[in-house]
């Protein structure tokens, strides 16, 4: 086993969620060797998923989402390097270099730098009042505009956008929605998933301006208002933007990191590097089933960055995980497993009309992913679940007839014996 030597070890660059994985599985494989972990923001490693929901409304503290409490990386002798930024990676001289000029020595270093939020380069994008979300600042920033009856503008309708619309609903903010689709998460989800939620989302009271897009910011001190693409002017107190990441990927000097969309890696978390890795939003994968893709969600930072500290001590398990995730938005629950870009077909097992299903995504017969809404059972936590059978029918394959898939008389879990 990979065994630190002469004051060198694991390099971890990026502090969240996928970086804090990585250190917690280097602890329990047995590694003894230096880890220090590098990361910009304050705190200890955690999970994002409450920024745009339950911490938003002030419903829950962050406690429970920690990799680790603070105390773990101190009785594990993880070096935690708050507030520091990696200059560059010197892959030839097995070296990362900080922006305080301090040098460390890697026998292996993993990239799990995550992603920035994109930015609106519009008139009046300056302007105080606007907001994005994917750090604690940033969301307590939102939370001190967030005073019911003020008005917001909240851009984007995928995942961040139409969490943060349900959540400022929820306390008492009265939402415009502005996004150039038709629906709320139709790219990811399809058109059928998306009229639901843009139906949910009107029921709760939240304007949707669907089909536009923003054209400026208007203000003199700070925001007042914002003005679309067809000429619609919506007044408001602030905004929040939530149109998607951009990797980050830390300058590399030596043999060069080869990047397309985030850092490529292999099934082994490998970069075109000798002794780099990556993992989590900045990694764009090679997956056995789904070929290349890059995947932002929480399940897979916290998945991969163990898979990527595994291979890094000489593991030769494929990152093969059935990729998942999950939506809250108000009283309702979404669930997806597997992946699709595109399908040319979908089959509903439930109602449409009633909004409790279990759709299937089918390229060419085959089950290449699934959504769950207000059906119950998280794949990750209920074996027994529909969600869990459904993960199933991609892992193998599956190719099952369209009437049994949305027959839900049919036993989910015997259409996915192996195929």
């Amino acid at each position: 086993m990979l065994q630190g030597a002469g004051g060198t070890g694991i390099v971890i660059v990026g502090g969240a969620m996928a970086g804090g994985n990585a250190a917690v599985t280097l602890r329990e494989e047995g590694f003894r060797g230096r880890v220090t972990i590098v990361g910009p923001e304050p705190g200890v490693p955690f999970g994002r998923p409450p920024l745009s929901k339950t911490y938003l409304r002030s419903e829950e503290d962050l406690a429970d989402w920690y990799v680790r409490p603070a105390r773990w990386y101190e009785e594990h002798d993880v070096d935690r390097l708050v507030g520091s930024s990696v200059a560059v990676i010197d892959s030839g001289a097995h070296t990362v270099l900080l922006d305080s000029a301090q040098e460390l020595r890697y026998q292996k270093v993993l990239i799990a730098t995550g992603g920035r939020n994109r930015r609106l380069e519009l008139p009046g994008a300056d302007l105080p009042g606007i907001h994005y979300l994917r750090t604690v600042a940033e969301c307590e920033a939102i939370k001190a505009e967030a005073v019911a009856g003020r008005r917001a503008v909240v851009v984007g309708m995928s995942f961040i956008g139409s969490e943060v619309a349900a959540s400022l609903t929820q306390l008492g903010v009265h939402v415009t929605a502005i996004f150039p689709g038709r629906f709320p998460l139709e790219r990811v989800l399809g058109g059928e998933i998306g009229a639901l939620f843009g139906a949910i989302h009107r029921v709760n009271g939240v304007e949707l301006l669907a089909g536009d897009q923003l054209a400026a910011f208007e203000g003199t001190e700070r925001l007042e208002a914002v003005t679309t693409a067809s000429g619609v002017r919506v007044p408001c107190d602030f905004a929040v933007a939530g149109v998607g990441i951009e990797p980050v990927v830390p300058a590399v000097a030596g043999q060069s990191v080869a990047q397309d969309n985030g850092v490529l890696v292999d099934e082994l978390c490998r970069a075109s590097a000798a002794d780099v890795y990556a993992a989590g939003d900045v990694a764009n994968h090679l997956h056995p089933m789904f070929g290349r893709i890059r995947v932002e969600h929480y399940n897979n930072a916290e998945k991969q960055g163990a898979a990527a500290a595994r291979s890094m001590l000489g593991s030769d398990a494929r990152y093969d995980y059935i990729h998942s995730f999950w939506s809250d938005q108000y009283e309702h629950k979404l669930e997806y497993v597997g992946h699709a870009a595109r399908w040319d077909e979908f089959v509903v097992r439930g109602s449409l009309q009633q909004g409790r299903l279990v759709g299937f995504y089918l390229v060419n017969g085959v089950v290449r992913a699934a959504v769950g809404l207000d059906r119950g059972g998280d794949p990750e936590l209920d074996r027994d679940s529909e969600m869990a059978a459904a993960a199933r029918l991609v892992a193998v394959r599956a190719q099952p007839p369209p009437g049994l898939l949305g027959d839900e008389q049919a036993d989910l879990w015997s259409l996915g014996k192996e195929a």
